[in-house]
This record gives structure tokens, sequence and C-alpha cells, in this order.
């Protein structure tokens, strides 16, 4: 047998792993870094978050990044040399987290990466019938297992658009099997750059759980600020709560028939950018100002979101919504979400246990351990019997 599938083949039989989950989002705020420890998998998986930490990116890997990101028209050898580039910068972050951890290479069994998203284009949004759904995460896992010595599993997304998914959002699986509770109905909110959810009902049926996009989160809040603020974000809504709602622009954000489309669905920055804000300014007939638009924009987010909960998610009288995401950290939306359910029904995913921070990063660790260690896989998107695993095996030289 070849001596790294032997050794992966032990690490499947261990009683329990370390593994590191590694997510970037389209936020671009930088990289997080969970290691984590697992004991068995599928539905009797535990995990214990040991160390975690957020490396930021650098104006150089933000702007490098920007230039691909969510772009019709890139120059395609620059994104040939990034995807490497990508990787091995992620594996030296790695690298500098576990010396600073005071963590051996050798004590870790697995890295699983996420890699940067810069392409999301689902079929609903390319509308070509000739091509499948499609996403692309560029950092090559090769290249994170070269420059970290670590077997590392990467390019998760692809199994789920080859067996008719969308490639996202994938937290369901590892939300499914890290948080399903027979106590009480669970929403697992993320506000990352989209915001999505993750029903999972007490009764714990797979085939009544769901996790959907619902639009924006922060992502065009953040464009906004960053071009008229020069700042990176707007650190605890500070200008959106300067501002006060203009509904006539609340009702044309929400107008897109994204927002009618069942569920399961998903989205990017490639429909929800500033370019689609603007083509809703040209409707007012006034010229409101930058806080009153953070502020619709806030508003427009947490409604896409409230509204798709509401229609789509039964309201029982247990049901309780968990928080995770840098959207969590916003105090409007908090109160927006609060209004909708109230307050006591409205809590942060640190009352599980798990950093509402690291919750992506823990999650595509779970998908990892699953990969190697699971003997059942998931099912499909389309919720037949059948089953499969994610994402693809790069082994150290």
């Amino acid at each position: 047998m070849n001596p790294f599938v032997q050794n992966l083949s032990e690490i499947a039989r261990k009683p329990s792993r370390y593994i590191i989950g590694l997510m970037s989002g389209t936020s671009l705020d930088g990289l997080d870094v969970a290691l984590c420890r697992f004991h068995s998998s599928g539905p009797e998986t535990e995990v214990e978050l040991l160390e975690f930490t957020t490396v930021p990116y650098t104006e150089e890997v933000k702007t490098n990044v920007r230039k691909v990101f969510a772009k019709e028209t890139v120059h395609f050898p620059f994104l040939a040399m990034l995807n490497p580039w990508i990787g091995r910068l992620h594996g030296e972050m790695i690298n500098t987290c576990l010396n600073k951890w005071g963590v051996h290479s050798t004590t870790v069994d697995l890295i699983a990466s996420h890699g940067q998203t810069v392409m999301h284009m689902p079929k609903r949004l390319h509308q070509n019938p000739d091509f499948p759904n499609a996403t692309l995460q560029i950092g090559d896992g090769d290249h994170v297992a070269e420059s970290t010595g670590i077997i590392t599993i990467s390019d998760f997304r692809q199994k789920h658009c080859a067996v008719g998914g969308e490639g996202a959002p994938l937290a369901l699986y590892g939300d499914y099997l890290l948080f399903q509770n027979p106590l009480e109905d669970r929403v697992l909110i993320n506000i990352g750059g989209i915001a999505n959810f993750t029903y999972l009902p007490q009764n714990g049926h797979f085939k009544e759980v769901f996790a959907t996009d619902t639009g924006p989160g922060n992502t065009m809040i953040d464009a906004f600020v960053q071009k008229h603020y020069a700042l990176a974000y707007d650190k605890n809504a500070e200008l959106a709560l300067k501002g006060t709602l203009i509904p006539a622009l609340l009702d044309t954000l929400l107008a897109h028939d994204y927002f009618q489309q069942a569920v399961p669905k998903t989205t990017g920055p490639e429909l929800f950018n500033l370019a689609y804000l603007e083509s809703a300014l040209k409707t007012l007939n006034e010229s409101p100002s930058p806080e009153d638009i953070l502020h619709t924009l806030a508003h427009f987010s947490m409604r896409a979101l409230i509204q798709e909960i509401q229609k789509t998610v039964p309201q029982s009288p247990n049901l309780t919504i968990y928080l995770s995401g840098g959207g969590m950290h916003n105090p409007l939306f908090c109160r927006l979400l609060e209004e909708a359910f109230s307050p006591e029904k409205v809590k942060p995913m640190d009352s599980l246990g798990i950093s509402g921070d690291a919750k992506e990063a823990i999650l595509f660790a779970a998908l990892a351990n699953e990969t190697v260690a699971g003997n059942k896989g998931f099912a499909r998107p389309n919720h037949t019997e059948e089953s499969f695993f994610m994402g693809k095996i790069s082994f150290p030289s």
C-alpha cells in the first residue's frame, strides 16, 4: 500500500483526530484558523475547539483577490498564478499559528481548507441551460499540504455541484452533525458577506433539514463603506445607526425575483453589489445621505433574512435562533432580529459552546472528519437515499 494512503487509513481509524479548519469568506477579512479535536463521526461526532484565531489579510492580499473576485473579466494568467499563491499563503499562516500555539505540525492529522471564493455562479444566476451550477475557490490544496507537511482536504464545494447542488451553503451538513438537538427546533444563522441559515427540526429528520442563502449580509455594506468612507467596515454599525430608513429604497432592493425563489438557493456579490444598489438609487426622487443608505442596507440584509425564515421555517414555540459570523457583532442587525423574533429567542452561537466567529472553520473541519472517518456520507442535495463525501485529498511529499 502507498505509505501516504496507509497513513490516511490509520488516521481514519483513530479514536480522535486533530483537524485544522480554514475559512475565508467573501468579506475578505482574513483567514479563520480553528484547531479542533474530533471524536467519532456521523451522529456520534463530538468536537472540541482547542485554538482559534483570524489571521487578517494584508492590503496586498485583498488587492490581489479583488482583481479577480466576482469579476466578469479577469487577467487569466494572474488568476492562474493567484491559485497557488493563495495556497502557499494559507499554508504559511497555518505554520505561524501552530508556532504561536506551541503545536507541532506532526500532531495535526488533517487540514480542511475551504479556499478563497472568487466566483459563485449557480445556474439560477448564469441561466445557461448548457452549463451546470458552478463555483470557484482558489488556494490550491497541494500547496497547502506542501507548505505545512499536513494532509489537506480542499475544494469541498465541487462535489456538491457535481451531484446537483449549488455548492452552498455547505453549513447544513456540519450543522446537522454537531448542533441538532431533540429538545428544540433551531435556526442557525451565519451572517458573513452573504447571510444564510440552517433549519434543524428537533425531530432530527434529515429530510426536513435545509440550509439556504437569503441575500446579502455584510457585502454591500462593506463595499459602500470602503468606497465612501475609506474604512474597511462600519464598526458596531456606528455610521448606519446615525441614519434613518428609506422605505422606497428598501422596497426596490427587495423587488428582485431572487427573494421569491424557493429554498434552498444561493447567491453572492456577483448579484448583490454596489451596481445593484446604484440601480435602486436611480429610482428615488431624492439624494439620501450615506448614513441613510447604510441604515437601509442593514434593513435590507435583515428583512431578506427574516422574511425567508418566516416563510420557510415552521414557527414553533420552542424555536431558538443562534447567530454566528461577523454580522453577529452588528448591533443594528441584532436589534432587527430581536424585534422580529423576540429577544429571548435570539442567542449567540457561543451559548452552545462554540465560538460564533469560529463556527464556519469548524464546520469545514467536520466535513474533512466525515470524509476520512465517516461511513455513511451525506444525503444528496435532493435528499435521496444516496450519499456522498466532499473534498479532494492532497498529500505532502
